[in-house]
């Protein structure tokens, strides 16, 4: 039953995603007639059976890259038509106040559902695929020391490398990250889909990414659907630090900064993983003021009580492809950008890459650059 129950919810899903927007741009401007409405209906068809069928080869046990390149994309521009299919009927809901007839509104509607979602899936890709913009902003850290004011923190995470080939891509990441002068580099986790052998030329470039007092990476959820502990092991043979709960002072002058990382809540189901912050924090100067990696924002919970300076976070891409960010919103505490709880500050990140669908709408990438400052 509970396998039954599942491949439902499967299918379902893809049925959501494509009835709508059938009925919006095939059924209703056609009058469920002529060639037209044929035509769209077998289009919509097959694409409703391709799309649990490619995710399902692309993600399950064939891990099949064509197939995820094939699934994820339809993935994606279904949800934009689908969306904009939503907010095309709550327009052609206001024409019919008007007065205009149904056949008009229809097609109305019909066609610029259509050419919206064709400009924003040309734009997503766009977005996706382009270097991210690098976004700087200051942050107060209380108790930080003078010799630590003005240090640079880079961060990159969620880069998802996948089926894509991004090694050209990975490349010139290092180089706008290098170009920021970062004292120190952060890898918030979700660093690739894949194991080590096929997704490592990918990341081997982070390799040359310079940062003088260290390079710190965490796991993400996605690496605990892959091989964990040998991207731990990658990083390390990298020159990165991994923060496998556990924590570095890094030093300035007289004045000291705790660099701390835990697991990503997933990792549980991996013997001796799973977040823990007071193994992480064990042994740490408590006066000394600490920047917290930890890969989801709603792990805020657990590092505010413990006077965690700073957490820094990624795993909600901002959205990814609006207006998805809601959902996202719904499982997380926030969305993007800076928040506070307490006297603990989180940073969540819109992610420096993307995962399926190679779209982003009104979700841009970013390269963080965070300046700490005495509070």
């Amino acid at each position: 039953m509970k396998y039954v129950l599942r491949t439902l919810l499967f299918l379902a899903i893809p049925a959501i995603l494509f009835l709508l927007p059938w009925w919006t741009i095939v059924f209703a401007p056609t009058e469920g007639g002529g060639a037209l409405f044929w035509i769209g209906s077998v289009v919509f068809l097959l694409g409703f059976l391709a799309l649990p069928t490619t995710m399902f080869l692309g993600h399950g046990p064939a891990q099949s890259d064509s197939a995820s390149l094939v699934g994820d994309t339809l993935l994606g521009v279904a949800w934009i038509v689908f969306s904009w299919s939503v907010f095309g009927n709550i327009i052609g809901l206001i024409f019919t106040m008007t007065g205009a007839e149904d056949s008009t509104r229809f097609r109305t509607v019909a066609v610029g559902v259509v050419l919206v979602s064709i400009v924003l899936v040309a734009w997503g890709v766009f977005e996706a695929r382009r270097v991210p913009r690098v976004r700087t902003l200051e942050v107060a850290i209380r108790g930080l020391g003078a010799a630590l004011d003005g240090l640079r923190v880079v961060v990159i995470t969620d880069t998802h490398f996948a089926a894509t080939d991004r090694a050209d891509w990975s490349r010139r990441v290092v180089a706008v990250v290098n170009a920021q002068r970062p004292d120190i580099a952060c890898h918030a986790g979700d660093l690739a889909d894949g194991s080590v052998a096929k997704r490592h030329p990918q990341v081997d470039p982070l390799g040359d990414i310079s940062a003088p007092l260290g390079r710190f990476y965490i796991t993400g959820n996605h690496e605990y659907f892959g091989d964990a502990q040998g991207w731990i092991d990658h990083m390390r043979s990298l020159g990165w630090r991994p923060l496998h709960n556990e924590h570095e002072v890094v030093r300035r002058g007289d004045d000291r900064l705790v660099i701390a990382g835990i697991d990503d809540p997933t990792g549980t189901s991996l013997p001796g993983h799973g977040p823990d912050l007071a193994t992480a924090l064990d042994g740490a100067d408590r006066s000394v003021p600490v920047v917290l990696l930890a890969h989801q924002p709603r792990q805020i919970a657990q590092s505010a009580p413990e006077g965690v300076a700073l957490q820094i976070s990624g795993h909600t891409h901002g959205g990814q492809i609006w207006p998805f960010h809601y959902l996202v919103r719904l499982e997380q505490p926030v969305v993007a950008g800076l928040s506070r709880r307490g006297d603990t500050q989180l940073y969540t990140s819109r992610g420096t890459g993307f995962w399926g669908p190679q779209l982003r709408v009104f979700a841009p990438s970013e390269i963080t650059v965070l300046v700490l400052r005495p509070a």
